[in-house]
C-alpha cells in the first residue's frame, strides 16, 4: 500500500461534502419554505449565540491567565531581589573582610620592618664599638 499524504485534503473534502449534504437536504426538506427559513434563522441565532458564549469565556480565561502570568512575572521578580540583594550583602561582608586582611598584612609588615631596622642598628652599633 503506498503512503498517501492526503489526510488534510482529505478531510477538507469531507467536510466540503458534508456541508453539501446538509445545504441539499434543507432543500428537499417537506416543510414549506417559511418554515424552513424560520429554523434556519433560529439555527443561526443560537450559533451566534453560542459563539457569544464562547467568546466570553475565551476573554475569561485569558484574563485569569494573564493575571496568573503577572503573578507569575511578580515572584520571579521578588525571587531575583532578593538574590541580587543577597549576593550585594555578601559582597560586601567580602570587600570588609578583605580589607581587615589587608589591614592586618600591612602592620605585621609594618612590625617586622621596624623589628629588622632596630637588629640592624644594634647590629651595626656592636660592631662599630
Amino acid at each position: 500500500m503506498a503512503d498517501n499524504d492526503n489526510g488534510a485534503s482529505g478531510l477538507g473534502w469531507f467536510l466540503a461534502g458534508l456541508g453539501l449534504g446538509a445545504l441539499v437536504g434543507v432543500l428537499y426538506a417537506p416543510k414549506a419554505g417559511k418554515e424552513t427559513r424560520e429554523d434556519l434563522k433560529a439555527s443561526a441565532l443560537d450559533a451566534r449565540e453560542r459563539a457569544s458564549v464562547l467568546a466570553q469565556q475565551g476573554r475569561e480565561r485569558a484574563s485569569e491567565y494573564a493575571s496568573q502570568g503577572r503573578e507569575h512575572l511578580n515572584d520571579y521578580i521578588d525571587r531575583g531581589r532578593e538574590y541580587y540583594d543577597r549576593g550585594r550583602t555578601q559582597w560586601s561582608q567580602y570587600v570588609e573582610k578583605g580589607k581587615g586582611l589587608v589591614q592586618d598584612q600591612q602592620s605585621k609588615i609594618s612590625s617586622a620592618i621596624d623589628a629588622g631596622k632596630q637588629a640592624y642598628a644594634s647590629a651595626t652599633q656592636e660592631t662599630s664599638s
